[in-house]
């Protein structure tokens, strides 16, 4: 449905884009700010919807979302305080420009890039590998590069091939992943017959992508290694044999220096170089023609229409905002529009024009309106679809935000303070957070759609003595020994709240708490653990909301 030409113009006019002639389902020009875009777009279709958006969250709520999607973690008491306080009128453009430039910032990138690449279970040097590329900002193309091409004699870059090393042995996962992760394919469904609802899909489309690995192979001494030849055949529903071709996503099809028939002495030959490549204590030579190389090429051609841009685009985008501008985000076909095909072009053009800015794109994303709203509707009616972005969406923590937030929400709030106060001192606690959190983060789900708490996160919380020794202990270093030594109940409690969830308690929990805690008096240590247990256990920690 198109937006009404006054509504339409009441848009670009509130949102400064000058250009009149600007519609709707135009896109809009290049030269314009990632945030504008995004509400331009948005807001668009909601009033063509004739639907209200959500007010804007409050500051705490606002800043405890930026700082779990920026930094990877609750905000200390701290920092909600010195938000709260600010009157700058730009203090969100402040903060989180703040959190941009944070260690943070690229210690989180590497948790969420790990948790696509390697379903957070990449080895310790995959992940400083990852963390070293997301310090220098490195661009999601020269990644994926490297993901795909480097070279095991490469000391700083051998560690990117674990993406190829974890799936080298089965060629369906290694054509499967790289298909769902960089380009939002899902072409699995087309390896036995063509997709029989997606007329993109065909037998040849898989066949074709799965061709560009099958020379890929690991050595007896784990070696990544690719063949010199080798095609793929396969048969088609009708029983037909044919040999592969190699041939992307887009029907793009490479033509492969055709190999001069071998003598017997050259296939002799050639078998022996393959079995001494097994055994090699260094690197087998890569191929005179390799075809993994050839894929990069033709995968990173300049195009923002392509599924590579837009892949990228649209799963930061679901990170940030719960839900895709195309969701599922492994289901990017024609008969599968996006919610909002103009914007999602247009991030597309924008992050090949600014060389896959992360920074950038991020920034822009969280400065607009559509990430700042209230996850609660209070509009009378139905609560609108996730894809309209209208009202926030409520997500819940990876297991590394869930596990680095229960580390800093329960340590000392006043020795937290001082070490975020020194950037310095600040790139060492975070790190030891990290190492902190890796072990608890081990046992916790990967959240997928339509997550609740599993059995096994319940029995961990309620039976494992590692939360009481870790998180619960009294210490002066942990939050229950800060909590303790305060005489006054309700400044207590309010000290617990502003730590654990970011915001003030209201009147009715601090009565509630204080009920529970006088009842108990005869043991305030245990009732002091056993309120701070509840907390942390409670949907409005585990969620990002």
């Amino acid at each position: 449905m198109r937006i009404s030409a006054l509504s339409c113009l009441f848009v670009i006019v509130a949102l400064g884009l000058g250009d009149l002639s600007v519609r709707a389902d135009d896109l809009l020009p290049p030269d314009r700010p990632v945030d504008v875009v995004v509400d331009f777009y948005i807001d668009a279709k909601l009033a063509a919807e004739n639907l209200a958006a959500a007010p804007p969250a409050d500051d705490a709520n606002f800043i405890r979302r930026v700082t779990l999607d920026l930094a990877g973690r609750v905000p200390a008491s701290s920092e909600v305080q010195a938000y709260l306080q600010s009157s700058e009128p730009d203090k969100k453009s402040w903060l989180v420009d703040r959190l941009l430039a944070s260690p943070d910032f690229p210690y989180h990138q590497r948790n969420e890039f790990d948790l696509v690449l390697m379903a957070g279970k990449g080895s310790p040097e995959w992940r400083a590998w990852l963390l070293m590329v997301l310090v220098e900002n490195r661009p999601w193309p020269q990644m994926f590069r490297d993901l795909m091409l480097a070279r095991e004699d490469d000391p700083n870059h051998k560690n990117a091939l674990a993406f190829l090393k974890t799936r080298a042995t089965n060629i369906d996962d290694l054509t499967n992943d790289t298909s769902k992760i960089f380009f939002g394919v899902s072409i699995n469904c087309a390896k036995c017959h063509d997709h029989p609802l997606v007329l993109d899909w065909t037998q040849d489309h898989y066949f074709g992508m799965a061709s560009f690995f099958n020379r890929t192979y690991l050595t007896k001494k784990n070696f990544l290694a690719e063949r010199d030849d080798g095609v793929l055949k396969f048969r088609t529903t009708a029983g037909e044999e044919k040999q592969a071709s190699l041939m992307f996503l887009t029907g793009k099809a490479i033509d492969e220096p055709q190999l001069a028939a071998l003598s017997d002495d050259q296939k002799k030959a050639a078998e022996e170089k393959q079995k001494a490549d097994q055994e090699r204590e260094t690197p087998p030579e890569p191929p005179a023609f390799s075809r993994r190389a050839q894929f990069v090429e033709v995968a990173l051609q300049p195009n923002p229409s392509a599924f590579f841009p837009k892949a990228f685009v649209n799963r930061i985008w679901a990170r940030l905002l719960g839900t895709g501008l195309v969701t599922p985000l492994d289901q990017m076909h024609s008969e599968n529009k996006p919610s909002h095909p103009e914007l999602l072009a247009w991030l597309a053009r924008d992050v090949e024009t600014h060389n896959y800015d992360l920074k950038r794109l991020i920034r822009g994303l969280v400065l607009s309106r559509a990430y700042a709203r209230s996850s609660r509707w209070e509009t009378p009616g139905e609560r609108p679809s996730d894809r309209l972005f209208a009202v926030a969406v409520p997500r819940p923590l990876t297991p590394a935000q869930f596990s680095l937030s229960l580390s800093i929400a329960t340590a000392n709030p006043l020795e937290l303070a001082a070490a975020i106060g020194k950037p310095e001192e600040w790139v060492n606690r975070r790190r030891d957070f990290e190492t902190q959190a890796d072990k608890f983060a081990a046992q916790v789900e990967i959240p997928g759609e339509n997550f609740q708490v599993g059995v096994s996160e319940a029995m961990l919380f309620s039976n494992s003595p590692q939360i009481e020794a870790e998180y619960l202990r009294d210490s002066t270093d942990r939050l229950p020994g800060t909590l303790k030594a305060i005489s006054d109940r309700p400044q207590m409690i309010q000290t617990a709240f502003m730590a654990l969830f970011s915001r003030a308690a209201q009147a009715e929990e601090v009565e509630a708490i204080s009920a529970y805690l006088a009842a108990r008096e005869d043991r305030p240590l245990p009732a002091l653990q056993q309120m701070l247990w509840s907390l942390v256990t409670s949907g409005e920690f585990r969620f990002n909301y």
